[in-house]
């Protein structure tokens, strides 16, 4: 049994490298940066990209060669949904052109001479409409407004004739019996993109500027071989270490939790509907494995430098092994297995059924208890990753 002694001089241990740990990020101007930048800026400035969430009355300018009765019907269709504003019918392709350079216009209908005539001919008519990518939502609400006038010109035009398809599939849907299909939007009441999008980005932020931190840090170390002064590293020191760089990258993502989960939905109208303490039961194992996690992967760092690179611009893959958006069941195995290996898919999926769907902690059991048995392995593995770093630093 450990005496009190050794108690003692392992919780010194502990208080100093915990006092190392906080002196070392409040000295370097570039982790400073990183946390500043990524948790607050990137958390308001991705919000603010995606504000006010769903776009409506996008000015769009129209080029009508066809000047038929059945132009000026399609025309008139998509002026009136709510996503789209003819602002000009009465300019050619060039000056349409010039008016979307200028910002005028966010996109330009173009519909050729014979927009009527291949309808009439029972052929496909075609008709051409380009965004411009000025603003993330800007190409979703077109292509929704178009999508829609062009059903609903279709449907206007039966039986006579299918405005949009060829004359062989017009039997077959004439004939079929009509249904009525009504869509609700679960959890996603305005049906926009951040609403869908940003809560699991708000987790994606965490890990990845927690990662970034920790890989900054263990760089510096492997660079100046700070680690060198144990002579003798067993695994009761590597524990140590490892408590006490936790307890730092615990204690301040606690309170960049608060920001970005707690602040802003507030601000930006973001779904919030969790219950906060089944929020906080999914942060401390989320926040455990990750740093375990990247304190893990810090056998790979060999500069301080290196982390931004190789970290930066996963943010995609993570959301997309999340199973946020695409199914995970729909997933190859060897996805699968990642999602369980990298502790933001599992606490990004849990977090988004948590406050977007207001799930139980029994509806994210799979998660949680992924995180928690995530925690013990990469708890040891972290312990021998920086075993290896301090005999690294000592050849």
């Amino acid at each position: 049994m450990k005496t009190s002694n050794e108690i003692k001089a392992g919780l010194i241990d502990i208080a100093t490298i915990i006092r190392n740990e906080f002196r070392t990020i409040s000295g370097s101007y570039a982790i400073l940066l990183v946390l500043t930048g990524g948790i607050f800026m990137y958390g308001l400035l991705y919000n603010y990209m995606y504000a006010p969430d769903v776009v409506r009355k996008v000015p769009v300018a129209v080029v009508d060669n066809s000047k038929s009765e059945l132009s000026r019907s399609y025309i008139r269709l998509l002026d009136a949904t709510p996503q789209v504003n003819i602002l000009t019918t009465g300019v050619d392709y060039a000056e349409a052109q010039e008016l979307m350079k200028k910002n005028e216009v966010a996109g330009i209908l173009y519909l050729p001479e014979n927009f009527e005539e291949r309808v009439s001919r029972g052929e496909e008519s075609v008709f051409i409409m380009y965004e411009t990518t000025s603003a993330f939502l800007y190409y979703l609400a077109i292509q929704e407004a178009s999508s829609g006038a062009m059903l609903a010109l279709n449907e206007n035009t039966r039986p006579d004739m299918l405005v949009f398809l060829p004359r062989e599939d017009a039997t077959k849907i004439t004939s079929a019996q009509p249904f009525n299909v009504v869509g609700t939007a679960l959890y996603n009441y305005t049906k926009g993109y951040g609403t869908y999008l940003i809560p699991a980005v708000l987790i994606v932020i965490m890990f990845q500027t927690l990662l970034m931190v920790i890989g900054m840090i263990s760089g510096k170390e492997r660079q100046t071989r700070s680690l060198s002064h144990f002579i003798h590293p067993t695994f009761g020191q590597m524990m140590r270490i490892v408590t006490g760089k936790t307890f730092v990258y615990g204690i301040l993502y606690a309170i960049f939790a608060l920001f970005l989960l707690g602040l802003i939905p507030l601000i930006f109208g973001l779904p919030d509907v969790g219950n906060p303490l089944y929020v906080i039961m999914l942060l401390i194992p989320f926040l455990l494995s990750t740093s375990f996690f990247g304190l893990t992967a810090s056998i790979v760092f060999t500069d301080s430098d290196a982390p931004l690179l190789m970290i930066a611009f996963f943010s995609v893959g993570l959301i997309f092994l999340s199973g946020v958006s695409y199914p995970l069941e729909l997933m190859p195995w060897y996805w699968k297995a990642s999602h369980y290996i990298i502790p933001a898919a599992p606490a990004t999926l849990a977090y988004v059924k948590l406050n977007s769907m207001h799930a139980s902690m029994a509806e994210i059991h799979t998660e949680y208890v992924t995180l928690w048995i995530q925690c013990a392995i990469y708890f040891l593995t972290a312990c021998w990753a920086y075993r290896y770093n301090v005999k690294k630093a000592k050849a």
